[in-house]
């Protein structure tokens, strides 16, 4: 594995957490708001420190570090839960209209892999890019909070609410 894509403890990192596929999960504010909750839960008793962050409809930009531990470690849990919690929400939904297709998809790509029990939600790499400077800090926040501009979602990175762009979002975040 390249050296540019290894996490160590006490670097800030920008991460990308992507689904299978790039299957369009997070277009329900159910499955992003689920999302914040566990990244909460992250921060508040894991140690994870996030400094920035978009979610996308098919992946989650962040900036983040820890207090203890390794962002791997966490992000591993996170991916973990988050994945087995989504796709219940998804299969007891009665208003998912794409229930069967998600799942379906899901099952496809969990039997790919060997480790997995039925299901595979997020793709299995991150790609933490190191964030040695301020000017790559900067730069990677400018790219998240521009991704749903880029993606025509919104007009100005203020307007989503899914991002820390958003003056109100629900996410304890520390400043950089």
């Amino acid at each position: 594995m390249s050296e540019k894509y290894k996490l160590y403890e006490g670097g800030v990192f920008f991460v990308t957490l992507t689904t299978v596929s790039w299957i369009d999960v997070f277009t329900r504010s159910e499955y992003c708001d689920e999302i914040i909750n566990n990244l909460n839960y992250c921060i508040n008793n894991k140690g994870l420190e996030v400094y920035c962050y978009c979610i996308m409809p098919s992946h989650i930009h962040i900036i983040a570090s820890t207090k203890i531990g390794t962002l791997g470690d966490i992000l591993r849990d996170f991916k973990s839960f988050t994945s087995k919690k989504i796709i219940k929400m998804i299969s007891e939904s009665q208003t998912e209209n794409h229930k069967e297709w998600l799942l379906y998809m899901f099952e496809y790509f969990g039997k790919r892999q060997k480790h997995n029990q039925k299901y595979q939600f997020w793709k299995q790499s991150n790609h933490p890019i190191d964030l040695l400077s301020n000017h790559f800090i900067d730069q990677k926040i400018d790219y998240i909070h521009g991704n749903p501009v880029k993606a025509r979602i919104v007009d100005e990175p203020e307007n989503y609410v899914y991002s820390s762009a958003y003056e109100f979002n629900e996410l304890l975040m520390e400043s950089v």
